[in-house]
Formats: structure tokens, C-alpha cells, sequence
């Protein structure tokens, strides 16, 4: 399995539950209203139903160097009921497999500092709330 590689500038936003297309237009209509700017990259395909992280970890620790990519959001069963369609944020280079949800409102912070590698992952991994859930810094 290859993972999709994302527009320039963008995060590659991938969709694992297929139950809902209405639930799957909220989500991507939630991140494009957090942020006048593209964020993300989405993928829509049915190769991708049900996978595990441990499978989009393994499909990019077998992608060539170009090709490998350092972190993905996927939006799951989880993303599709949750009322805030909350992503999940998984990390494929520093802690392959580590992972925190965000809901639409902190993508684009989340997606443009990682974009751009002004902050790493475990930044915001390590800000998230007991929920396993980052929703912005102190103050933000």
C-alpha cells in the first residue's frame, strides 16, 4: 500500500471510515471554515478502509526517502461520529505510531506548523488533554 502524497504546503488528510458521506463532507467543511488558506490534502479511497496506523506507518517506513511522509491525518469511525470530527493526528518520523486527535479548529495551526516544520510533533502531541486531544495552546 502507498500512501498519497499531499498538494505542496498541505497535510494529507486521509479517510479510513466510509459509513458516511454526509459525516465525511461535515468533516472536510470543518477544515476548510477553520482557515481562508488550503490546509489540506484530502483522499477519499476505498484502499483505506478500516487500515490501522500500524499499516500507514508500515506502508511509510517502506516508501522510498522522497516519498515518505512525516506525519498524516486520518479521519476515522471516531472522526465521522464524533460531534467536533475530531482527526487523528499520526506521526511516521520522529515516534512512528504516536498519536493525538484534533478537532477542525487547531488544524490548520497544527497542519501549517508541521507543513513548514516550525514545530514538531510531539509539541503538539505533548500539549494534548487527557482526552488525548490538542485544542490549542495556554492562552490560545
Amino acid at each position: 500500500m502507498d500512501l498519497p502524497e499531499p498538494e505542496d504546503l498541505t497535510s494529507l488528510v486521509l479517510r479510513t471510515d466510509f459509513s458516511s458521506a454526509a459525516a465525511w463532507e461535515a468533516v472536510r467543511a470543518a477544515i476548510d471554515d477553520s482557515h481562508e488558506n488550503p490546509f489540506a490534502t484530502y483522499v477519499s479511497d476505498h484502499a483505506f478502509k478500516g487500515v490501522s496506523v500500524q499499516a500507514l506507518v508500515d506502508a511509510d517506513a517502506a516508501a522510498d526517502d522522497d516519498d515518505a511522509l512525516c506525519y498524516l491525518f486520518v479521519a476515522d469511525a471516531l472522526t465521522m461520529t464524533d460531534e467536533e470530527h475530531s482527526l487523528l493526528a499520526v506521526d511516521l518520523y520522529d515516534e512512528p505510531g504516536r498519536t493525538f486527535r484534533v478537532p477542525p479548529r487547531w488544524y490548520a495551526d497544527v497542519s501549517a506548523n508541521l507543513t513548514i516544520s516550525n514545530m514538531d510533533f510531539a509539541e503538539f502531541a505533548d500539549a494534548a488533554d487527557a482526552s488525548g486531544t490538542f485544542r490549542g495552546f495556554d492562552g490560545d
